[in-house]
């Protein structure tokens, strides 16, 4: 698998990521560990987790696995702290509450270091340059490689990365932004994407088949063994299964026929091209969901193709994102 600079930094990550978000919970020990040795098999060396997977099981399963099936050493770790399950206080972006997340992880992943560290979401309630330090404490540590943030707005991602550049000390550079990304969610395009590419941040998409929507599985009905069918995670796919949506995973179905390939493959190869990408996360919860997503490697879109796709699939970015003089 190709290897990608993640951002403006000498870390080389591969261009597709497997995300663990189901492992613990939906995807158990024995098909985390399939889908774990194939990737790694195939090249792939980007493995992204959270403190919150499956209430710490998503790590502690890929420690084990890692103990065992797969060198640490040939592996990208990347995790994530600042959710937490408080009613009142959905965020905690603290410098205490970070540092305590990221020892608990390392123990569960039955590792001295992890590679990325994300603060997980912005945290309105705690100063951002308390919750930049702890990315500093962090590094300086040793604990963690390289930092970064998740879930971060246009003006909280240049604020961020522009004070680990700006301010005086021993600062570390923010590496990467993961957000959601895909054919059914551009929102990034309007300010957090222009806003890492002017700051050497990578971005790392989430759900970059639109929540498994891009695939095609619901076009006519949902599948009973889907995300969409299951209990905690339908509402996470029913946003995506609107009139909008339905026409835009119509085109990519198109697209797909016209290439003689998948409509998942199509929709993947998308967003794993668009500039200032470095690896969309996807979420494989079986093997052959996996082994489907892997297959996109030899693929590269015609430039028609992707154009046709920019086109239907277009938000409406007006002032000020665009040249006012021009509206």
């Amino acid at each position: 698998m190709e290897q990608r600079h993640l951002g403006r930094t000498g870390l080389r990550v591969s261009r597709i990521g497997l995300g663990t978000l189901t492992w613990g919970r939906d995807t158990d020990e024995h098909d985390a560990a399939d889908m774990l040795k194939a990737f790694w098999e195939a090249g792939g060396t980007l493995v992204d987790t959270a403190d919150v997977y499956g209430d710490g099981e998503a790590e502690y399963l890929l420690g084990r696995l890692m103990d065992g099936l797969v060198p640490r050493r040939d592996l990208i770790v990347s995790t994530k702290a600042g959710s937490v399950p408080d009613p009142d206080r959905r965020f905690d972006g603290s410098r205490g509450h970070l540092l305590a997340a990221l020892d608990a992880s390392l123990a569960r992943l039955g590792t001295d270091y992890v590679d990325v560290w994300h603060v997980h979401a912005y945290d309105p309630g705690t100063p951002l340059e308390e919750t930049l330090q702890a990315l500093d404490l962090a590094v300086g540590s040793g604990r963690v490689r390289y930092a970064g943030v998740s879930n971060f707005c246009g003006w909280q991602l240049a604020k961020a990365a522009t004070w680990q550049l700006a301010a005086p000390g021993a600062r570390t550079r923010l590496a990467s932004t993961q957000m959601e990304y895909s054919l059914l969610q551009r929102g990034v395009e309007r300010e957090v994407l222009p806003a890492a590419l002017d700051l050497g941040v990578g971005l790392l998409p989430s759900s970059p088949l639109g929540r498994g929507v891009l695939t095609g599985k619901y076009r006519n009905a949902t599948p009973p063994d889907s995300r969409g069918a299951s209990e905690h995670l339908a509402p996470f796919v029913e946003p995506y299964l609107d009139d909008a949506a339905s026409r835009i995973v119509d085109a990519v179905t198109t697209a797909a026929d016209g290439l003689a390939v998948t409509p998942l493959q199509v929709a993947l190869a998308w967003v794993r091209d668009r500039p200032g990408v470095s690896a969309p996360i996807i979420g494989p919860r079986t093997l052959p969901q996996l082994t489907a997503a892997l297959s996109v490697e030899a693929l590269s879109l015609p430039d028609e193709i992707c154009r046709a796709l920019d086109d239907v699939s277009a938000p409406v970015h007006r002032y000020p994102d665009h040249d006012w003089s021009t509206l």
